[in-house]
């Protein structure tokens, strides 16, 4: 799998809160700087494991639970193609 946002999302940086936010129709989802970076590569270009080792080498730990989570829930919120 590839994770790819949705078209109807976009991932965009709020000047006011100075923090990235996820917008899609009607909503925005305030991102941590964690969420971000995983957002970022959420391209269709990158596996899943592609973006666990390119996190766990910006990390310098494992980000692996974190990486699933975060793409679970925005698969939930169908931010993700399918």
């Amino acid at each position: 799998m590839n994770p790819k946002l949705a078209k109807k999302a976009r991932l965009r940086f709020d000047r006011h809160s100075g923090k990235h936010m996820l917008m899609y129709p009607e909503r925005g989802l305030a991102l941590n700087e964690s969420a971000k970076l995983i957002v970022e590569r959420c391209d269709g270009t990158r596996s899943v494991e592609q973006i666990v080792q390119e996190l766990d080498a910006i990390a310098g730990q494992s980000v692996q639970a974190d990486v699933l989570a975060v793409l679970e829930d925005l698969q939930k919120k169908g931010l993700l193609e399918p």
